[in-house]
């Protein structure tokens, strides 16, 4: 919010600065120099003065803070990574991606509402990931079997 405002502030002390010269050049230029603007350069001008407003519009509702269901932290992947490991443990590493994605969703830790977006590509790409943290393993029998060594 304090840098919506700051942005605000120094947008509008710009504005102020552009009004403050174009009046003072309305007032100051000679009706034959007023000639030599032509329909293409008040175009520009037009163009320039729009594409600031809207910068700006669109500066003010971009998302400045983290929203509530945002599963992209690395304390949400956290999260699903424990789940899925639980997961693979309660079931004895006898799951297929499809049932562990099932299964997963069945959990009682899975919260719905924090995860709405998770589907089987996100599983996927968990598994991936914990592939490469863990390059001994490569299938989720193996990810269960080092679960039973720890």
């Amino acid at each position: 919010s304090s840098n919506s405002n700051c942005f605000f502030i120094g947008f509008a002390n710009t504005l102020s600065f552009m009004v403050i010269i174009l009046s003072k050049l309305v007032y100051n230029f000679p009706k034959r120099l007023w000639m030599k603007f032509d329909t293409s350069f008040w175009m520009m001008f037009a163009f320039i003065i729009f594409m600031i407003l809207g910068v700006w519009k669109i500066w003010t509702f971009l998302p400045t803070r983290q929203l509530k269901d945002d599963d992209t932290t690395e304390a949400s992947q956290e999260e699903l990574l424990a789940l899925m490991l639980e997961t693979i443990h309660s079931h004895h590493g006898e799951l297929t991606e499809d049932a562990l994605f099932l299964a997963m969703q069945k959990a009682d830790k899975f919260d719905a509402k924090h995860y709405w977006r998770f589907n089987l590509n996100k599983l996927k790409q968990l598994l991936k990931k914990y592939y490469l943290q863990h390059p001994n393993v490569s299938s989720i029998q193996e990810i269960y079997k080092e679960i039973l060594c720890k």
